[in-house]
């Protein structure tokens, strides 16, 4: 009957069941010795139902079994005008012989005991979660036993969306834990995560966690799979600069992400895999079974950027990443450093950080773990992102604060915001490729694409402002401003004064300007000068084939056609792959374009 009274307990309010505690008269201890989280049939009690029967069994005239208090021995609690605020009186303490301490079976309530030198606060979960975890003076509580399924069955109260309630620790030894800060994470893979924090104070009774575990849509890979993307990769844990929207000015991030050949939202799921809760050894189903780690944190530890700091005064050298630290008593601190823009300490101005325990530096000075120091400024809270990486529309990433990724992999629906705080918008990155060309049998093909002047097959072209003379010129100055869907760097052709249309590498342009590796316009042949005036034409594709398909990575501005050329004659005897010569008009669009070239042998 005891048995089936415990399993109904499970499905009903429970109440102090006698037979799964014991007292102790000679060290004042007050032990669990029920059935585990894991057993056949453990039991839960709140705090004032605790206290009820400490102070039943305190009025009996004398004590029986294992309970070893009458009314011979001083009262062992009271209740601190509500019910969910109980101290331990006279010496008793709760303590335990096994793996698992009376708090674990416990709930709605704070217990008090030592004369306030150790303190067990109340958590109450509200929202859907099934596995939360809490995280305390920056360590993540590996024993999670408020996720066991007996306990959440005995403890939830569905009428107010209440999923977990437990005790935990928050002062012991006569000295707070982190000033009782404790911050609690949702981090389910699928779901959209959450954390809330509570803030620490000296109000005793149940603190609150809302948090809540929605489906992701945007997360629906199994995790085996979002395992095995490990060519997603961040190149740099620390200040990094990126031309994100394409000016030719790079802004200031604090990663710089590469993508491999993955999608943005393949990077979204394996971000969130990163910062996913770590399964742990005997509790529930595993989320995942390894640690990962950024910034020198573990991914589910991680959260991102929460404060910046302006710094002065600095010496020696930082490193990134590595452990801050600053302060004494109620000025100490620890934090993460993420970032930092000059990591020599006499030039920096500012620091990006993870805050981890204790309160931001006021004007005091800030050490790193490698010896670097400066002196704090002003402190800026930044709103975190969860999860770090930001949101995913499914096609594209809406990035969190500071969060960088390599150029090559943004597209114009992406959005990131750089450590001044303005989001970019990257310009429309897209491919032209020429694809079906032949390398093999000693000669490659050659392929050029240039643009068509609205006649079929025809390159326009254009004129050279200025006379180009000297042995060492940099610089091609052209009449109208040079089309902004060029490649980044590439060549053009210009024709000098024999009338050759010599290929020149550049390196960049802006505006009618081209900048050139130093070229020598003073001699002959590809050489000769170049007259003023004289025309010029730009390429998308300008050399001998190097592969089946040549791609160029251009800024879409506007739908052009483009002339594409491909050839390949022989003078071997007998002739391999010759082909008749190739042309043709491809449009380069808002989502690139490509040309197949019909391989006709000439034989």
């Amino acid at each position: 009957m005891k048995l089936l009274g415990k399993l109904l307990g499970l499905f009903f309010p429970m109440t102090f069941d006698a037979a799964d505690w014991k007292i102790t008269r000679s060290s004042k201890e007050i032990e669990y010795i029920g059935d585990l989280h894991d057993g056949s049939a453990p039991t839960y009690a709140t705090g004032i139902q605790l206290h009820r029967a400490l102070q039943d069994f305190a009025d009996q005239e004398i004590d029986s079994g294992d309970d070893q208090l009458s009314i011979i021995d001083l009262v062992p609690s009271q209740r601190g005008g509500v019910d969910t605020n109980i101290t331990l009186l006279n010496g008793y303490i709760l303590t335990s012989a096994t793996s698992e301490g009376p708090e674990e079976h416990l709930y709605d309530t704070s217990i008090t005991y030592g004369g306030g030198t150790d303190i067990y606060d109340g958590i109450q979960v509200f929202g859907n979660s099934v596995n939360i975890q809490v995280i305390q003076d920056n360590t993540r509580i590996i024993n999670d036993f408020w996720n066991e399924p007996k306990m959440k069955i005995a403890v939830e109260d569905t009428a107010s969306s209440t999923t977990h309630r437990f005790l935990l620790k928050v002062r012991t030894g006569d000295s707070d834990v982190d000033g009782r800060r404790i911050l609690g994470t949702q981090r389910e893979l699928g779901t959209v995560y959450t954390e809330f924090s509570i803030g620490g104070g000296t109000n005793r009774g149940n603190n609150v966690l809302a948090l809540t575990a929605n489906n992701d849509l945007n997360n629906a890979t199994v995790e085996a799979t979002i395992a095995g993307w490990d060519t997603i990769v961040n190149d740099t844990e620390g200040f990094a600069q990126i031309d994100a929207d394409g000016d030719t000015v790079d802004e200031n991030y604090y990663s710089d992400w590469e993508l491999a050949a993955f999608s943005k939202n393949d990077f979204y799921e394996r971000c969130k895999w990163i910062q996913s809760r770590v399964a742990d050894v005997g509790v529930d189903t595993p989320a995942r079974d390894s640690d990962q780690s950024l910034y020198g944190l573990p991914g589910d530890v991680f959260r991102g950027i929460t404060h910046s700091v302006a710094l002065s005064g600095g010496a020696g050298t930082f490193v990134e990443p590595e452990e801050l630290t600053w302060g004494s008593g109620a000025t100490a601190g620890v934090g993460q450093l993420l970032a930092i823009d000059d990591v020599t300490g006499s030039s920096a101005t500012i620091l990006y950080m993870q805050l981890l325990s204790g309160v931001t530096p006021g004007a005091i000075t800030v050490t790193g773990a490698g010896g670097g120091s400066a002196t704090a400024g002003t402190v800026t809270s930044r709103l975190i992102s969860l999860p770090f990486v930001g949101a995913s529309t499914g096609a594209a990433i809406i990035g969190a604060f500071g969060l960088g990724i390599g150029a090559d992999d943004l597209a114009v629906a992406d959005s990131v915001t750089a450590l001044d705080g303005t989001p970019r918008n990257p310009p429309n990155n897209v491919i032209f490729s020429v694809t079906g060309l032949d390398i093999t049998g000693g000669e490659e093909d050659y392929v050029l694409v240039g643009p068509e002047t609205g006649s079929a097959l025809d390159i326009a072209f254009d004129t050279i402002d200025g006379a180009l003379t000297g042995a060492a010129v940099t610089a091609v100055v052209v009449t109208t401003s040079i089309p902004t869907d060029l490649p980044s760097s590439g060549s053009i052709r210009i024709f000098n004064d024999e009338g050759r249309a010599v290929k020149i590498p550049y390196d960049s342009y802006t505006a009618s300007t081209f900048t050139i590796p130093a070229y020598d316009f003073s001699g002959s042949g590809i050489n000769d000068s170049v007259a003023d005036n004289n025309d010029w034409f730009p390429t998308w594709i300008d050399k001998r084939a190097a592969s089946a398909q040549e791609n160029v990575t251009v800024v879409f501005d506007s739908p052009r056609n483009l002339v594409v050329r491909a050839r390949n004659g022989e003078t071997a005897t007998p002739a391999v792959n010759p082909i008749v010569p190739f042309e043709a008009v491809a449009i380069l669009g808002s989502n690139g374009g490509s040309q197949a070239v019909s391989r006709v042998l000439d034989l």
